[in-house]
């Protein structure tokens, strides 16, 4: 004899589950029953509770199979049971992972894409079989972060999602469509248009000149515009002392740049980069290089007395952090009417169009032009 089951109802008419176990853990199997267009009794299992499947999710399932009943639509694609990929979230997510590494991905990037995978995604549908992996589900997961993440990172995370589903349908593992295509994308608004005039820059280096450290690290960084890893990284074997040129690592862009000292600049860590050997860090404490929490943790009590009094914590337009030094440094160079496409191979863009967003603030901007065209009519 068959083993029995005891079928559970709930709320909802025709739909009801059963006690089973998923991995040695006790687990939910929904199901829904309905009468099929040859009034049929009909059975059809949903999924397991351990795949996120729900009460909701089998009524919204039967509810749409009678509504194509009730229209004389074909249900033979509805009724056909999804058979499971063999494929974890997780599974797909370790070679996804792999594969970068051997590719030579930005380390950073795929550092930032492993840790959002691990605090994010992992615990919500990790262990769901990528078959039963739904547009809905994802719709969830961004509900839940967004009350706590900012919009742009909860679209990163979402992205990740994508990849690992492309991934999949790429290398032969998932038959199907990539359920992040039909999500809407979330609306970001994250730029940050606040930047430091030269006088209020002048005000910061008088006011971190005690701290060798903060003061140099403020000097290459209005000198640069380099994000923060960047100069952090610079070594010895990156300085030109005679041509005053810097070699710079882009870790987001996984290349290499050139950048400009001034000679006050170079006056000031000559002395200090001779007696270096050539892979010594230019920042360092204690002989050790400086990490990017000891720059923040010093920098940002001084930002926040000098140029935050009053703004709201999460107003990322106009608050001062260590990332606005990048954005005053292209901002002053088009308000000195520098070529965009300068300015552009100083912030290592890979694309003009993100450089154009300084263009506006350039007083010039288009006054030539105007006077020339203005002159031959008046």
């Amino acid at each position: 004899m068959g083993r029995k089951f005891t079928r559970h109802k709930t709320k909802y008419p025709g739909v009801y589950f059963i006690d089973s176990n998923t991995n040695g853990r006790k687990d939910k199997t929904y199901y829904i029953r309905f009468r099929d267009e040859n009034n049929k009794d009909t059975e059809l299992k949903i999924g397991k509770h351990s795949e996120n499947i729900g009460i909701n999710d089998c009524k919204k399932r039967r509810d749409e199979i009678l509504t194509r009943m009730r229209l004389g639509e074909d249900l033979s694609n509805v009724l056909v049971k999804k058979k499971r990929s063999g494929y974890l979230l997780d599974d797909l997510s370790n070679k996804y992972f792999e594969y970068r590494e051997i590719h030579n991905n930005s380390e950073y990037s795929l550092k930032n894409d492993k840790y959002r995978y691990q605090k994010h995604i992992k615990d919500f549908i990790g262990n769901k079989d990528l078959q039963f992996i739904t547009s809905k589900d994802i719709e969830k997961l961004q509900g839940i972060k967004i009350k706590e993440l900012a919009p742009k990172t909860v679209s990163h995370i979402t992205n990740l999602v994508g990849a690992i589903f492309n991934y999949a349908i790429l290398n032969d593992y998932f038959k199907g469509n990539n359920p992040v295509t039909k999500i809407k994308k979330l609306k970001i608004d994250n730029k940050r248009e606040r930047h430091l005039s030269t006088g209020e820059i002048k005000l910061l280096l008088n006011e971190v000149k005690d701290s060798q450290v903060l003061f140099l690290f403020c000097l290459l960084s209005f000198s640069t515009g380099a994000r923060l890893r960047t100069i952090l990284s610079i070594q010895k074997k990156h300085i030109d002392l005679n041509t005053r040129i810097i070699t710079l690592r882009d870790f987001k862009n996984s290349s290499w740049y050139k950048g400009f000292l001034s000679q006050t600049i170079i006056d000031i860590i000559a002395p200090m980069v001779i007696k270096m050997n050539m892979n010594e860090y230019i920042l360092q404490i204690n002989n050790k290089p400086i990490s990017n929490r000891q720059i923040r943790d010093r920098l940002k009590p001084i930002l926040d007395e000098l140029f935050n009094k009053g703004l709201e914590k999460d107003d990322r337009r106009n608050r001062v952090v260590i990332h606005t030094f990048r954005h005053s440094f292209a901002s002053n160079l088009a308000i000195n009417s520098t070529p965009i496409y300068t300015i552009q191979k100083l912030l290592n863009h890979q694309d003009v169009s993100t450089t154009t967003r300084y263009a506006k603030l350039d007083p010039k901007n288009g006054q030539e032009m105007v006077d020339e065209i203005m002159s031959k009519i008046t």
